[in-house]
């Protein structure tokens, strides 16, 4: 992606199902589990690389005894610097003592983070606080070890004010507005009713207090906490959370919106945000690992029993189709599949728009996530140029030339890497002229391959969000080289609405769709659209969100895709270079057709999978005609 964007964080969850003692015994480590878990965290480090944090449980410590650990961290390797902080505690012990190394009931008892339930985060900040504070996992601390609770996820809440006054309602006051804190809360507070109902029926059948905490750690139903917890949550979310105790959870939103997939055999339960990561990890295949459903939990008791259960009733599955075009690395065997595809349908169009000319087109593709759907238009481009030798061969069969064949069979895609990647620079310079110039270096090309004033370049960028990167970057590279056309194509289709489950895409003006459709009404004299939009936002402004309709689609409404991706074309092209640019867009259609099981396109379509996506679809158009910079949900 050429305008880099922050998105979704990831989880990692481990619950060892056998004693520590065990691992020791067949690994050679009571360290399997933390090892396991820098594991999962460093093969996911794409999702996150403003933050880090774990936290661990031990199971059955006596009283006055930790037994929660947590660590997180904002360095810069954030990971590393996590683990380097925890090793350095069983390094201290090697040193020391190495015998007690080999030692887990030692371990266990006097080294923190030696526990049976493990639980990694990764962040990625979008406009809320980039502090050690808002790095997960979060903790809900009391005395009674069931009442205890640990939680991270990958996720954002759109209704975060209605959920901050239901626990208003319940006589709460929660420390800040975020919907981090309404989740913990929420489920803190149900996980807190549980325990006062079980210590009631308890205490009436004559168990006294000790007897009753072993008691309500063995009957506290999680399904039925989380029914009520996520009652009301309107939002994308992935959270695992942990129980003092040891039960522990994984849910998913009802519609599936953000991923997650998990793996169990007799010795561990995983669960993680990519599936790749776990088949890594573990050296497992990809059957074995499942997918949690939506609207489902996984629930693992701390007696080991695990289940997969329904919390909210399911919904048509909107999975995130931006997982598939950029988010999600592409190791995974379906993802790698589905981007080669979404390469592979560009290739008709791309074509006519070249004039089928492949002897003066240059293909590349904009580093580096879009190098596997340049693989599927590399694919797609020879698959037509075999057609087109097989048909001229028959066509000239009976009066073929050496020469003739010679030039048939010489034909062939012209394929290579035009833009590169510079190594991140940095600048001390503040001036605003300086620093775009700066800018404009953070790509290079490679000279020598394309013929001046004859040969056009075909580009492809998996998707484009503001073009910034495009018009003070690569198209001035290009143009040096000396094409007469330069064509952007992005394998997704247009990015028009806000994110609101977890992207850092929440305003408006950012997308240079939207700023194209804007200019485009204001040219042909259909401002009154951007007024009459704006007043029906302003009407739904306090609606519930259940009867919020997506008014800012009437702002795309009077154009075609091509219309709007003409606009974006001129918007993005510096005054300065001499090549025609033109820019093509994936539609909706070849992106349901390349990614079936993940149909979640409400950026494209601004068919948003919650009601609570209306209303901050309306808000973030009302912000932005209001001059008002701040996103659309807390």
């Amino acid at each position: 992606m050429s305008d880099s964007i922050k998105h979704e964080c990831g989880i990692a969850f481990i619950r060892l199902l056998k004693p520590l003692s065990f691992y020791q015994e067949k690994y050679g480590t009571s360290l399997y589990g933390l090892n396991k878990l820098y594991l999962l965290m460093e093969k996911q480090h794409n999702r996150g690389q403003d933050g880090a944090g774990i936290a661990t449980i031990k199971l059955d410590i006596k009283p006055g005894n930790r037994y929660i650990s947590r660590y997180r961290s904002m360095e810069k390797n954030a990971v590393q610097d996590i683990f380097s902080y925890v090793m350095k505690k069983f390094a201290d012990v090697e040193k020391q003592n190495p015998e007690l190394l080999s030692d887990p009931a030692w371990l266990k008892e006097h080294v923190s983070f030696t526990g049976e339930v493990l639980l990694g985060h990764l962040r990625y900040g979008t406009h809320g606080k980039n502090s050690i504070e808002a790095c997960h996992p979060f903790l809900r601390q009391n005395n009674w070890m069931t009442r205890n609770l640990v939680i991270a996820g990958n996720f954002n809440m759109t209704n975060v004010d209605e959920l901050l006054q239901q626990l208003y309602d319940l006589g709460q006051h929660p420390k800040e507005r975020s919907d981090t804190v309404t989740v913990l809360e929420k489920i803190g507070h149900f996980l807190d009713d549980e325990n006062q109902l079980l210590f009631d029926n308890f205490k009436r059948e004559g168990y006294d207090n000790n007897e009753i905490s072993q008691l309500i750690g063995n009957h506290l139903n999680v399904g039925k906490i989380l029914q009520k917890s996520a009652k009301t949550w309107d939002g994308g979310y992935t959270i695992a959370g942990i129980f003092g105790h040891g039960d522990a959870f994984v849910l998913r939103d009802p519609a599936g919106i953000r991923p997650a997939y998990y793996y169990q055999d007799d010795e561990i339960v995983v669960a993680a945000s990519e599936r790749p990561a776990l088949q890594t990890a573990f050296n497992i295949k990809i059957g074995q690992v499942k997918e949690i459903q939506p609207g489902h939990a996984l629930i693992i008791k701390k007696d080991g029993t695990v289940t997969e259960e329904i919390f909210r009733e399911p919904v048509e599955k909107k999975a995130c189709s931006f997982e598939r075009i950029y988010f999600s690395r592409g190791s995974d065997a379906d993802i790698y599949k589905e981007r080669k595809k979404l390469g592979q349908l560009l290739t008709a169009r791309i074509l006519d728009r070249v004039n089928h000319d492949l002897e003066n087109t240059v293909f590349s593709y904009i580093p580096n996530t879009a190098e596997v759907a340049f693989y599927g238009l590399v694919e797609g481009l020879h698959d037509y140029n075999k057609n087109k030798q097989r048909d001229a061969l028959i066509h000239s069969r009976n009066n073929l030339t050496n020469e003739e064949l010679d030039r048939i069979l010489k034909i062939s895609p012209r394929v290579e890497k035009l833009a590169i990647k510079d190594v991140k620079m940095r600048t001390f310079i503040t001036q605003d002229a300086d620093r775009s110039d700066m800018v404009a270096h953070v790509y290079d090309t490679t000279y020598g391959l394309v013929r001046r004033d004859i040969d056009t370049i075909v580009a492809l960028d998996d998707s484009i969000v503001r073009g910034t990167t495009l018009k003070q970057s690569i198209l001035r590279i290009f143009d040096r080289l000396g094409p007469v056309k330069i064509i952007i194509v992005s394998s997704a289709p247009q990015i028009r609405y806000p994110d609101c489950y977890g992207i850092d895409m929440s305003r408006m003006g950012e997308f240079v769709a939207f700023d194209a459709a804007i200019q485009l009404l204001k040219e042909r004299g259909m401002a009154h659209v951007i007024e009459g939009v704006y007043a029906k936002c302003l009407a739904q402004a306090h609606v519930p969100k259940e009867e919020v309709i997506n008014h800012v689609k009437e702002i795309y409404a009077p154009f075609s895709p091509e219309e709007i991706s003409a606009k974006i074309a001129a918007i993005i092209t510096p005054k300065e270079i001499s090549a025609k640019v033109e820019v093509i867009y994936q539609s909706l259609e070849s992106l349901h057709d390349a990614c079936p099981n993940h149909l979640g396109d409400w950026y494209f379509s601004g068919n948003y999978p919650t009601p609570g996506g209306n209303k901050v679809v309306n808000r973030a158009f009302m912000n932005w005609k209001e001059g008002n910079n701040d996103r659309a949900y807390l």
